[in-house]
């Protein structure tokens, strides 16, 4: 017979008779428990779901459950819950480059400690996940690493003449060791540069040297200079002087914050700039020592070399001020309920700085719906030509159109500038036709989302001076760039987690799903998301090869490394490719002990396909990961029939694991569907998922992951 119970309702009703009646036997009203209500005292009466790891027979399974890493630091219900079902955790987003490099490139690193500060005082491991990945990372960090160099010269009189030098006659430049002009091998197309080139043989700084023609100098004054340089290999050089009271000066060359007495070069353009005051006379001379590193060769840019009193007469004006916006803005704005402001340091063309943000929530029916305006200290001058330079890109696609404008609204237009989701340069010229045109315009009424400006220049077009180059940076350099970078990420991350974290996913998601025996690629993809970055794309196939050394280089020695994807089930040629890649990593040097397979299935996926997939992956000797297993329902309202395929699928799966992979290559199972997904949430949102609903009850499908437990 079915146990019974008291209703809470007829206890409350009883509850309420017996301030008014004697005392009434409750037996004849009680009922027969409903069916689920037996059903889910059942599921709650089993064990959590570490205890059917039989740990004596399996030492070595681990069995994981994703988690959000802020909730779990908090110490609350999912921080017990995790804890007392799980070995070990894995941040689903909190690991990653996206979450913790941040604008500047610095690493914050403040929420994964507190992971790992709770996880330590729980007794629980952390899985690193993840090192190396296509998606979740700071791609406009990134990718502002790669931005053409642009350089504005001087707006000032260059008291260095590089006139002669330019047209190729080096009269009143000395030089020491092997100096020529080289043609096109300066900053920007069909620039030439000065090309120094070390012997074998070196023995002081001045055995390979330049040194400039006497320039002239109004004593007392200070004199800024700017100079571009780069080599073909690391080196190393500095500059000297004659004519000064220290010749031989530290100086902080390239902005770093340290003075030092030499300056690192590479195979990037570099900008060297720094002042001098301590004249002796009313002329001096510089001198590039570059002297230091055999066999390189220095390139010095002829066009941008530059001495010049800041404190002089400006050749251009610009009449936008602070049109960088480091120091705030004067720009006022309007329309649509739209927002503007500054952004945060780093966001800024380039990767530096910051920039001038609009934010339209929509389309409007008129252009001029949504403004933003800059006044200037005087109107501009009636048929004067004006040239407007600036730095754009915004989050997607569309139009804006700057104008000078009228206080009557009358205006001359620039015309429409399309906006990129990448920066581009702009640069446009119109002509004053009234003597009140006292605003500079910019109309966002045909783009919806976030324009993003910088760098923004109004001047005279009869001015001369301030001319900008462009500088391209080359495929080589964008592989050391990126190379470096990447270097730099994982080294930073492994050992500031070398005491908690144990094993990595290193490489995340490398194989194309259309063609599964090569890599992703984000080359020719017009719809990639703001988070997307493809390290392959700048460091070729070997871009996991140098991904694993690092991690081994920088982590502890016995750390395991795994390389992880998806959808091996789905795609048994996806499966091979990977497994071939493997092998390919491993002739070239890497050292790869794992391969996990995410495993995010439903409860019609190929069960043939799976129990192939354990045997492929099985077969390679490598450990062998469910790394983020969840079984999606295909409804957000699953009846009974449909909750036991789900318990069923999970049984499964642990089934297969358990008869194809070797104990001895069993790494574990890590569970990423700990509780159902919201209707509204970003990861399959509705899909019912989880072990648990979102009350946190248990479903079916925990017992039949049990059941796969008890197999092991």
């Amino acid at each position: 017979m079915k146990k019974r119970y008291i209703s809470f309702l007829g206890g409350v009703v009883l509850s309420l008779m017996t301030s008014c009646v004697d005392y009434v036997p409750t037996d004849e009203y009680q009922v027969e428990k409903p069916e689920s209500i037996a059903l889910q005292e059942e599921i709650n009466a089993y064990q959590t779901l570490k205890s059917y790891v039989d740990s004596t027979a399996h030492p070595g399974f681990i069995l994981g459950g994703a988690v959000n890493q802020s909730e779990y630091a908090d110490k609350g219900v999912m921080y017990r819950l995790i804890n007392s079902n799980f070995n070990e955790i894995t941040a689903g987003y909190g690991m990653k480059h996206g979450a913790i490099v941040q604008a500047d490139g610095s690493l914050l690193l403040g929420g994964v400690n507190a992971l790992f500060e709770a996880a330590t005082a729980a007794g629980t491991t952390v899985y690193g996940h993840t090192l190396c990945w296509h998606a979740n990372q700071n791609a406009g960090y990134l990718n502002g690493l790669l931005e053409p160099l642009v350089v504005n010269s001087p707006a000032f009189a260059n008291e260095l003449d590089l006139s002669g030098a330019m047209s190729g006659n080096l009269t009143g430049w000395t030089s020491q060791g092997d100096m020529v002009l080289s043609e096109n091998d300066g900053m920007g197309e069909g620039t030439s540069a000065f090309k120094l080139t070390a012997g074998a043989n070196l023995s002081a700084p001045e055995d390979l040297q330049l040194v400039t023609p006497e320039i002239t100098i109004e004593p007392g004054n200070e004199y800024e200079i700017v100079a571009y340089i780069k080599s073909d290999r690391a080196a190393e050089g500095r500059i000297s002087f004659e004519g000064l009271e220290n010749n031989e000066p530290e100086m902080d060359w390239m902005g770093t914050g340290t003075a030092s007495s030499t300056f690192q070069t590479t195979m990037s353009w570099k900008e060297i700039r720094f002042r001098v005051s301590d004249f002796q006379g009313e002329t001096f001379k510089i001198k590039f020592d570059l002297g230091y590193t055999p066999g390189a060769s220095h390139y010095l840019d002829i066009n941008n070399l530059y001495v010049y009193n800041p404190n002089g007469e400006p050749m251009i004006n610009n009449l936008v001020m602070n049109g960088d916006f480091e120091s705030g803005t004067g720009w006022g704005g309007w329309g649509n309920g739209s927002t503007r402001g500054i952004t945060e340091d780093g966001m800024g063309f380039g990767g530096e700085g910051k920039a001038f943000y609009v934010t339209n929530p929509s389309v409007t029916g008129g252009f001029w719906e949504v403004q933003t305006s800059y006044g200037f200290a005087e109107p501009l001058e009636n048929g004067e030509a004006y040239k407007l330079s600036f730095w754009v890109k915004g989050d997607a696609q569309g139009i804006i159109r700057p104008e000078l404008q009228s206080p009557d609204y009358s205006s001359n237009g620039f015309g429409q500038v399309m906006v990129t989701q990448e920066w581009q340069q702009v640069e446009l010229t119109t002509t004053a036709t009234a003597d009140d045109r006292s605003r500079l315009i910019f109309s966002y009424g045909e783009y919806a989302g976030t324009v993003y400006i910088d760098n923004v220049v109004l001047s005279s077009a009869s001015l001369s001076g301030g001319s900008t180059t462009l500088v391209q940076k080359t495929p080589e350099e964008k592989e050391s760039i990126i190379s470096g970078e990447l270097e730099r990420w994982i080294s930073e991350m492994v050992t500031n987690s070398a005491e908690h974290v144990k094993a990595w996913d290193v490489v995340n998601e490398p194989m194309d799903d259309n063609n599964p025996s090569e890599l992703k690629t984000g080359i020719g993809k017009t719809d990639k998301a703001a988070d997307e970055f493809y390290w392959q794309d700048y460091m070729g196939k070997d871009y996991a090869v140098k991904a694993f050394q690092w991690a081994r280089e920088y982590g502890n020695p016995d750390d395991l490394h795994f390389i992880n994807d998806y959808n091996l089930e789905y795609n048994l040629d996806k499966c091979q490719g990977i497994i071939d890649y493997v092998a390919y990593l491993e002739s070239q040097g890497a050292q790869v002990d794992g391969i996990g397979t995410q495993m995010h299935i439903g409860i019609d996926s190929n069960k043939q396909n799976i129990a192939k997939m354990f045997e492929m992956l099985a077969a390679t000797g490598k450990l062998i990961k469910v790394s983020e297993l969840d079984v999606r329902v295909n409804t957000s309202t699953p009846n009974a029939e449909i909750l036991g395929q789900q318990a069923e699928m999970y049984k499964y799966v642990v089934d297969m694991y358990n008869e194809y992979v070797p104990k001895s290559q069993q790494y574990g199972i890590t569970v990423w569907g700990i509780m159902d997904s919201a209707d509204d949430a970003s990861w399959l949102p509705g899909e019912r998922q989880g072990l648990w609903n979102q009350n946190l009850n248990r479903k079916p499908a925990y017992v039949g992951f049990v059941e796969g437990l008890q197999g092991l």
